[in-house]
């Protein structure tokens, strides 16, 4: 009996750990700063270091701290170089957990060279930690630290004005510094700001609230850390749904595998493959565990359709509601801010590989709006960029992207660049916005014919004289412009049989009649 109860508390343990949320956050500060050691009291102060672990820092031969103490910021300095020089060069990542929630840690780099670390390592952060010394107060490496985490959009930033115990906890010292940054938070448009007054190295207001600083009433940083709400979830969004892998285990099952990177899809439910633009329904959604009534952001799972139809890897499946924002932007050119990651800069007229989401396709670099310097945020001319440097560039892909502004979605709003020879990572993408292109067709965006065939033959004539195209079938006339808005955009034409508002009406009944319909509109077959 007493090894059942032993097993049913075990589990409940379990549950009760599995049930916390998880939360990722990320350090960056000057160099010095403290960052390191923060994330060292951190783990120490809420008990996630091994004895063992504590005993070999403590003997090691670059332990600096003296007086018997432990220097914290090797419990995160992993690399012979970092823990020599007292830098952070790499990204270290380390997980600890307290009774209300999961973290997981991205100790980034702060020098400038290492702005690539930084920005992969809070890539994915929901709270951004920027270390201020008070001592020295807002440096130009704090600016481009908080740009940086504004850029990647990350929800929550937290300026920790450390070194308050080499000040004399001072509070005018730290006031000063807190106006400071409000006024930099403003200008980089952080909505969530919370400031707090620490010492790593004495642990003051990092775990437990200081009694060296009575004069601050604000919370510890884990007590911010443990309640700061979550951003707000991508189930909220609409559906995208993009399809990593065809399924076909044999001639009775044909689905479409991938995760869900925002919204929640149903079986049952209408959805619309884009760029075709083909309405379908949810039949199952199969996982290894058995089929599930519904799917959100995160799940990977594969979606059996009822119909037929022609989705490949690196195509989309969306919510056809046409009464709310549920189409991306689907377009083949568009503007981003690059984070710029090779020793070989980026130019004007280069080709690269971009992959987002699951679609891969040839980008051309059409041109550099601007350089931003990250230390006075001033926007410069460039021609290339080196190593490190951020800048919003245009591009031009072979085929169309879906996509939402990286503000509104960081999944599909992101993507990389990859060099096509050595297949090198080079460049980060936070996608802003689609750019017109001089080929973009002239044509109406929705034609209408009498009936099917005649929209299939309609079809056929298009693409004949260069022009995509496609029909419309099975849409109702408050989906239509979902699915055209989003051909339009892609720059395919939309085809629809009968009478639909909006569309422009080939009055034809032949061939004859559809060559001689276009030919009215300078489309010649």
């Amino acid at each position: 009996m007493a090894t059942a109860s032993a097993s049913t508390d075990f589990r409940a343990f379990l549950d009760s750990h599995l049930d916390r949320d998880l939360l990722r956050f990320t350090t960056a500060g000057s160099v010095d700063d403290g960052k390191s050691t923060l994330i060292g009291r951190l783990l120490h102060d809420t008990k996630s270091v091994y004895e063992d672990q504590l005993a070999s820092v403590a003997k090691s031969r670059v332990n600096r701290a003296g007086n018997g103490r432990v220097d914290l910021s090797l419990l995160t300095d992993g690399l012979r170089a970092e823990r020599e020089q007292g830098i952070t060069i790499d990204v270290a990542y380390r997980y600890f957990a307290t009774s209300k929630r999961k973290f997981i840690i991205a100790d980034t780099p702060g020098h400038e060279q290492y702005t690539r670390n930084m920005a992969t390592g809070a890539s994915t952060a929901d709270v951004a930690i920027v270390l201020v010394d008070g001592s020295k107060g807002i440096l130009p490496q704090s600016r481009r630290h908080s740009f940086i985490a504004s850029l990647l959009g990350i929800p929550h930033v937290v300026a920790a004005v450390n070194k308050m115990d080499l000040v004399g906890y001072d509070e005018a010292r730290f006031r000063a510094i807190e106006a400071d940054f409000r006024a930099l938070a403003k200008r980089l448009g952080l909505r969530s700001v919370q400031i707090i007054p620490v010492s790593a190295l004495e642990g003051d207001n990092v775990v437990t609230s200081s009694a060296n600083m009575t004069w601050y009433s604000g919370p510890t940083l884990l007590d911010y850390l443990e309640t700061v709400p979550l951003r707000v979830h991508v189930a909220d969004q609409p559906l995208r749904f993009p399809v990593q892998l065809v399924v076909r285990p044999d001639r009775t099952f044909r689905g479409f595998a991938g995760q869900v990177a925002s919204g929640i899809v149903r079986a049952g439910q209408h959805v619309v493959a884009l760029p075709s633009g083909r309405r379908t329904q949810v039949k199952r959604i199969v996982t290894w565990d058995g089929d599930l009534k519904a799917a959100g952001p995160g799940e990977s799972v594969t979606l059996e359709l009822t119909d037929e139809i022609d989705v490949s890897r690196g195509e989309m499946l969306i919510s056809p509601d046409a009464h709310s924002n549920s189409v991306p932007t689907v377009s083949t050119a568009f503007g981003a801010k690059v984070v710029w990651m090779h020793e070989e800069p980026l130019e004007a007229g280069k080709t690269y590989l971009l992959k987002q989401t699951s679609r891969v396709v040839r980008a051309e670099v059409k041109r550099i709006a601007y350089r931003v310097d990250v230390n006075s945020l001033e926007h410069l001319d460039a021609t290339e960029l080196k190593m490190n440097d951020i800048a919003e560039v245009e591009f031009e892909t072979n085929l169309p992207l879906f996509f939402d502004a990286y503000r509104e979605n960081r999944v599909t709003g992101a993507a990389i660049l990859i060099d096509p020879l050595s297949n090198a990572t080079v460049g980060a993408l936070m996608i802003d916005r689609a750019v017109s292109t001089a080929t973009r067709d002239r044509l109406p965006a929705l034609l209408a014919a009498a009936h099917i065939d005649l929209a299939e033959r309609l079809r056929e004539l298009l693409a004949a004289a260069g022009h995509r195209a496609v029909v419309l079938h099975g849409f109702t006339p408050d989906e239509v412009p979902v699915a055209v808005r989003a051909l339009q955009l892609a720059g395919v034409l939309a085809i629809v049989a009968g009478l639909v508002e909006g569309a422009t009406v080939l009055n034809a009944t032949d061939d004859a009649g559809l060559i001689t319909a276009l030919a009215e509109m300078g489309v010649t077959v």
